[in-house]
């Protein structure tokens, strides 16, 4: 089924029980906006408590263009030791590896992931 069809609205004075918890890291959830379960494809926020660190996941490398605007906060990529903040943007290739990722103040990113066909 193709992503819904919506119009605006805010998703963070939406529902709270739309947060899902990431498996593996506490303090890590996912709020899937839309999906594509034809091609796979993501829109989600990703939401990083104070606090949060992702290494339990390792570097990441994914099978999809990844896209990321960080929407508030600021994440430290523990690899390279740089941190981004609210503004900052990333295009990501599938295979690129990424992260993992520390919020110390927390952090929400919207992201979108696209398959290739």
């Amino acid at each position: 089924m193709p992503k819904p069809e919506m119009e605006f609205w805010d998703p963070f004075t939406a529902d709270d029980a739309k947060w899902e918890p990431i498996d593996g890291v506490p303090g890590l959830a996912e709020y899937v906006l839309a999906k594509d379960d034809d091609t796979g494809s993501v829109t989600r926020l990703l939401r990083f408590d104070p606090g949060c660190d992702s290494s339990p996941m390792g570097v990441q490398r994914h099978d999809f263009w990844e896209e990321v605007l960080i929407y508030s906060g600021a994440i430290h990529d523990l690899e390279l030791d740089q941190t981004f903040s609210a503004g900052q943007y990333a295009c990501r290739p599938p295979g690129m590896a990424h992260g993992p990722w520390v919020a110390p103040d927390g952090c929400v990113t919207f992201e979108v992931r696209t398959y290739e066909r």
